[in-house]
């Protein structure tokens, strides 16, 4: 019985301690392959929030193409271009991850990681990834520094923290998955959704809403993508905030939604499973 016990344990460890702080700061010194190192805070972005931006409304436009029309009966100036854009290039509308190949050049999925113990990760499954693109999305509900996440954080390996102190809590079940669901709902704009509930399933409408699936890397396999922070401007349309895989916790929070994209670190073909670094040395 004993060694049932123990083994469980080690198994869990192996796979929460590179989240435990402790572990990580004894350990930095062993294995500094794993770490990413910026000389500023404010230099910590791979490529500028605008080349973001670009991705996330190209295959935003492509999703909102697929069912986004029939969504609500109001036509505003955007989705009346959009109308257009679809009637010029014809054809059926596409699913999510044919939408991500066509408009981003590859797909990647969910599936048992090549790394024992580690439980499930993302691979590119088609197309082939260049250095600097976006490859996926961290989702789940933004915490400011200041706001209440005890009760969400108990047994939860899912909690991202930001440079800033901001956190967002990417785990898809139990009081997370409920949080999530319920800030979601409030912060509807009478017919229009601000943010997308499917990633809390397995079939999530924005492809890219599996960032909180990469597995960390290790000495022998490298990182070969990163995270970035990126707040959401003002200008987004608001018709494709409804894939958006995050929400604000509190509704008068003062401050541009806070998303956490991952960027690649170098070319990336199809077959190969994404690994990243969580932690980022500042000197």
């Amino acid at each position: 019985m004993f060694t049932v016990v123990l083994r469980r344990f080690q198994n869990k460890w192996k796979s929460y301690r590179h989240r435990f702080v402790p572990w990580v700061v004894f350990n930095l010194s062993k294995n500094e392959k794993t770490l990413r190192k910026v000389t500023e805070r404010s230099k910590d972005k791979l490529v500028p929030d605008e080349e973001v931006s670009r991705s996330l409304l190209t295959l935003f436009r492509a999703l909102f193409r697929k069912h986004g029309f029939h969504q609500t009966q109001f036509q505003t100036p955007f989705m009346l271009q959009l109308t257009s854009e679809a009637e010029q290039v014809g054809g059926d509308p596409v699913c999510g991850q044919d939408a991500m190949l066509q408009t981003l050049g590859f797909c990647i999925e969910r599936k048992p990681s090549t790394l024992s113990f580690a439980g499930t990760g993302v691979f590119v499954t088609k197309g082939f990834v260049p250095k600097g693109a976006t490859v996926a999305m961290y989702p789940g509900t933004v915490y400011q520094p200041y706001e209440p996440i005890l009760l969400q954080s108990i047994r939860n390996p899912f909690v991202f923290r930001c440079i800033d102190g901001i956190l967002v809590d990417g785990n898809d079940k139990g009081i997370s998955r409920m949080v999530f669901k319920s800030c979601s709902g409030r912060d509807r704009i009478g017919p229009y959704l601000t943010s997308d509930t499917s990633w809390l399933t397995d079939t999530p409408h924005n492809p890219l809403a599996v960032g909180q699936y990469v597995n960390n890397c290790s000495y022998e396999r490298p990182a070969n993508v990163c995270y970035q922070e990126y707040d959401l401007p003002d200008k987004f349309p608001i018709e494709l905030r409804q894939y958006l895989p995050n929400v604000n916790y509190s509704q008068g929070t003062q401050r541009r939604l806070r998303c956490v994209v991952l960027v690649s670190l170098r070319d990336i073909s199809a077959g190969e499973e994404l690994f990243s670094n969580y932690y980022t040395i500042v000197h």
